[in-house]
């Protein structure tokens, strides 16, 4: 099975958002107004102490103006771990 939180592809996706928010000019308020979410689920989520659902992912992006598709490209080219059972 594939750890899916704090693992590495959850880092990047993290880092990715987290830059491409700052890199738009937008605060973390802003973000969440337009997701009509309270600031602290952005917080929450790129501080990496919230996991990410693919429904979270593309409302997101759309909140910052970018394709999907591009932070998906980003967890591709990261390797993954897998945990032992």
């Amino acid at each position: 099975m594939v750890r899916a939180f704090g693992s590495p592809r959850h880092d990047a996706l993290v880092r990715f958002l987290r830059e491409t928010r700052e890199e738009a000019g937008l605060t973390q308020v802003q973000v969440a107004k337009r997701l009509g979410r309270y600031q602290s689920f952005i917080t929450d989520y790129e501080r990496g102490k919230k996991r990410i659902d693919a429904i979270e992912l593309v409302a997101i992006c759309d909140a910052l103006g970018i394709d999907p598709i591009d932070a998906l490209k980003v967890i591709r080219g990261v390797k993954h771990t897998r945990t032992k059972k």
